[in-house]
């Protein structure tokens, strides 16, 4: 089990990261603004165009510690990362493994995926009933149920691919009914990516980002192949099986989104609005996020396979091992990750 300690987010655009002996430097200016030892560090995610010098990226290489080069605006440009510490006879059974993967495995995905999001809309409906007047939160329940059946039903690729489709929107049909409170100010009418074009929508775009980032990290520690996937199609700069994985634990992006909406956390003076109607978080609302992502990563939670109990941060690691277990041929089936 991997011990949990800090990721250090840099979100300030003048900072530049600099290597002095066993520490990891953030200046300002040339004005030294934070002193860290690596002892202290998991990951590093810089939203900093200034980045960090070759020194420092030598150093992190060497410790293991992925740096994520990520926008101001919340677009991964770029990770660097050390030699990869996992046996070489793990990869190639991935990728004997992965170039032409079960179907089981990509089902279980699609249903755990499907599950876990109808849990966000069952656990509102049961703090409050009363948002189900219309029957839409229930009409959605059921359409979610049905498509997690229609998944087994056929080994087909795409047509796994259109039933995770019907299912995700029929979710995202009902997700603005699920902001209970600032909801003129956080409208949410469908999923709009690249670029986000709502303040739901940029929360979720940028909380995807670093934990899609998160699992990729995950996966190399334990030595799988992070652009070589089972479900997500294989293209070059994607962390595909990172993507396949961040599936199952979109759900807790999702409940967190939401909680920081109608706890009044986030405000809409925390986004600014380009003139292509682009929406991002700004300065001050990325560390309200960031500072909130890192107290959730830190809670406790029972995971549904092993029955322990774990910080949510490690869950990216644990759901790796697993995943790294069954490639092996250690476990007959990938456990995927189900929210209680």
């Amino acid at each position: 089990m991997r011990k949990l300690l800090n990721t250090l987010y840099v979100t300030n655009e003048n900072i530049y990261m600099t290597l002095d002996g066993e520490n990891v430097v953030c200046k300002e200016n040339n004005e030294v603004k934070l002193r860290l030892p690596f002892s202290n560090i998991e990951a590093i995610f810089c939203f900093s165009y200034l980045g960090c010098s070759p020194a420092l990226m030598g150093k992190c290489a060497d410790y293991g510690i992925p740096i994520n080069f990520i926008s101001p605006s919340g677009r991964f440009l770029a990770r660097v990362q050390g030699a990869s510490h996992g046996n070489v006879l793990l990869r190639k059974r991935q990728y004997e493994l992965f170039s032409k993967p079960p179907a089981l495995l990509r089902q279980n995905t699609v249903a755990a995926k499907l599950a876990n999001t109808k849990s966000v809309v069952k656990r509102t409906l049961k703090d409050y009933p009363q948002i189900d007047e219309d029957g839409k939160l229930t009409h959605c329940i059921e359409r979610l149920d049905g498509c997690i059946k229609s998944v087994y039903i056929t080994d087909d690729y795409d047509g796994i691919l259109g039933t995770e489709g019907n299912g995700a929107k029929a979710y995202f049909d009902v997700f603005d009914s699920l902001i209970l409170h600032q909801k003129d100010d956080f409208c949410f009418a469908m999923r709009s990516k690249r670029p986000p074009l709502d303040r739901v929508n940029a929360m979720l775009s940028f909380l995807y980002t670093i934990f899609t980032r998160e699992y990729a990290a995950a996966l190399e520690s334990v030595g799988l192949d992070s652009y070589m996937g089972f479900y997500h199609s294989l293209r070059p700069g994607r962390e595909s099986l990172a993507c396949d994985l961040v599936e199952e634990g979109r759900c807790i992006v999702e409940r967190f989104v939401l909680t920081l909406i109608n706890l009044k956390i986030i405000k809409p003076e925390d986004f600014d609005v380009q003139v292509s109607g682009a929406v991002f978080l700004n300065d001050d609302g990325r560390k309200k996020v960031l500072s909130k992502w890192q107290e959730k990563k830190r809670t406790d939670m029972i995971h549904p396979y092993l029955k322990e109990k774990i910080s949510m941060g490690l869950l990216p690691y644990v759901q790796s091992m697993l995943l790294a277990k069954f490639v092996r041929g250690e476990i007959d089936e990938y456990p995927c990750y189900l929210a209680k």
